[in-house]
């Protein structure tokens, strides 16, 4: 709210006590998303929340992201080497800039098998995924910029590892809007808490702030810690509709005479929250779930918030991002054998009961399923029992809607170091990305600063191979 606003107006929306953290800061709404590349219009003065259909025929309606904070590495998971076993504590023929000092080779502690009519190998830590392997397409031959944690956080999850960007949820959000506008259509989950840094991978940029995500703590069962605010410690329900309806008024008024897109951006905020105190308490009470349901999940944070996600896309949530690792990162620089057994055995069965839950109720192939982290580790070890960070070659992996499943993409050397066949970026997982959701990752534009900007900046490509 910017310092023209009466002090009266400003007064009663900093008052009103219905905040979710979704302030409105709007710029203009640009209609080149959809295809039309003469014209822009501000969106704030219309619902820009309401569902838009995208340009082309979409092969996902709605989108789930595992990810895991820290970088996973690949070749204890989903990108085998017995060419280590070979190397076992000595030099490789190669190198690649790390971080730090690392030593020999070090073979993967974890047994790889085949699993599916496909035969795709996948490590004994995701045995249970691996049940799905014929719904999972893994891109092997990633590749991200540098081997730092924040940079490549930002990269994966808004397209720039420099500059503070949008995040992918809300160019979701601002090309497709939501099925279910009594809910958050980007939501970030994340047990415990995140670092104040992490807030930046769901943050709406230069989108308007309606597009940007909400943040729930799943370690909690009460909806009031749940969702901070839900329930207004100051005003009865009525009291709050009628302090909506004057903020309505007042902002005709003001419109009147002048246009103010972020008044009408913080005013749609408020009015989502209202109707959140009562959608949100059915979305995340996982109790009305059947008790073998719940069994399927299991009943542990990441079980439960993995539950939970299903409800929200479910009920039409557009987006849904899974954090893992905020107290157990992915970071494995020393005993990975122990640390991955823990963490994979965190979410092994959540993914797997969520790809059983997805197809049990019809929602697998409009649901778009992406697995992975920040980058990978090196094949040589850390410490002696570590691994270092590596973002010259890693794994992700995606599943349902649009993607052909047991499939493997591009591959990394002999030993797991670095990227050889169709290396893949972050900005051509992102195209990808896109596509399947119905846009031309080009021409999905929002005006900002006197040009155009996109997801994918000037870089990306459809990775046509692993499309059904």
């Amino acid at each position: 709210m910017d310092s023209s606003t009466p002090f009266s107006r400003r007064r009663l929306l900093e008052s009103s006590g219905m905040g979710l953290g979704m302030l409105g800061l709007s710029d203009q709404f640009s209609r080149r998303a959809f295809g039309d590349e003469n014209s822009e219009s501000s969106g704030a003065s219309a619902n820009s929340l309401r569902a838009r259909k995208p340009p082309f025929a979409p092969k996902a309606k709605r989108m789930i992201h595992f990810f895991l904070n820290g970088g996973p590495s690949h070749v204890d998971t989903f990108d085998p080497k017995p060419k280590l076993q070979e190397y076992a504590g000595k030099p490789l023929p190669m190198s690649y800039l790390t971080e730090r000092r690392t030593g020999g080779a070090l073979p993967s502690p974890f047994k790889f098998q085949r699993y599916g009519q496909s035969g795709l190998e996948v490590s004994e830590l995701f045995e249970k995924t691996a049940a799905h392997a014929d719904n999972i397409a893994v891109i092997r031959s990633m590749v991200a910029q540098v081997p730092n944690h924040e940079p490549s956080l930002m990269l994966m999850n808004c397209g720039d590892s420099v500059q503070s960007r949008p995040s992918l949820g809300s160019w979701l959000m601002y090309g497709l809007g939501t099925e279910n506008e009594n809910l958050p259509g980007f939501i970030a989950m994340c047990p415990g808490g995140y670092p104040i840094k992490d807030t930046a991978n769901w943050q709406s940029g230069f989108l308007p702030g309606a597009y940007q995500g909400t943040f729930i703590d799943p370690k909690h069962a009460e909806l009031e810690k749940l969702i901070e605010n839900i329930r207004s410690q100051h005003s009865t329900a009525g009291m709050q509709a009628r302090q909506i309806k004057m903020m309505r008024a007042l902002a005709q008024q003001q419109a009147s005479t002048q246009e103010d897109s972020r008044l009408e951006a913080r005013i749609q905020s408020f009015e989502l929250a209202f109707r959140m105190q009562t959608e949100a308490a059915d979305a995340f009470d996982i109790q009305q779930e059947p008790q073998h349901i719940r069994d399927l999940y299991g009943d542990t944070v990441h079980g439960r918030q993995t539950l939970m996600a299903r409800r929200l896309l479910e009920r039409g949530v557009r987006y849904v991002q899974l954090w893992h690792g905020a107290g157990q990162p992915w970071d494995h620089h020393g005993d990975i054998e122990k640390n991955m057994r823990t963490n994979c055995g965190e979410i092994d069965q959540p993914i797997a009961a969520f790809l059983t839950d997805l197809k049990r109720l019809g929602m697998l192939d409009e649901t778009l399923v992406l697995w992975g982290g920040e980058f990978g580790r090196t094949p040589v070890s850390e410490g002696g029992s570590g691994r270092d960070h590596n973002h010259w070659g890693f794994s992700v992996w995606l599943a349902g809607g649009g993607i052909r499943g047991g499939t493997t993409y591009g591959s990394t050397d002999e030993f797991g170091f670095r990227a050889e066949e169709n290396p893949t970026s972050v900005h051509d997982l992102h195209a990808t990305i896109l596509h399947l959701m119905g846009f031309d990752h080009e021409r999905l534009t929002y005006r900002y600063a006197g040009r155009d900007f996109r997801l994918t900046d000037v870089h990306g490509r459809v990775l046509r191979d692993i499309l059904a």
